[in-house]
């Protein structure tokens, strides 16, 4: 997951983004760190507060906006 490359590139602490989406910050240390992975609402809301798609959160795609139609 991109999670970490995406904070570290908006300059937020772990505690921040922990703050701003209502998280804890050892969630968001593990979900870093690939200890845990995150349900459908957490990655939801990691791609809304990035602005980036679900799949590009996933790393599969290098297209921050890319969403795969059905």
């Amino acid at each position: 997951m991109r999670l970490k490359e995406l904070r570290r590139a908006r300059g937020i602490t772990q505690q921040r983004l922990a703050i701003e989406l209502d998280l804890n910050q050892n969630s968001i240390s593990r979900y870093e760190s690939g200890e845990r992975e995150a349900d459908y609402r957490t990655l939801i809301a990691f791609a809304d507060f990035f602005d980036v798609s679900i799949d590009y959160l996933l790393e599969r795609t290098d297209d921050p906006t890319f969403h795969r139609s059905l």
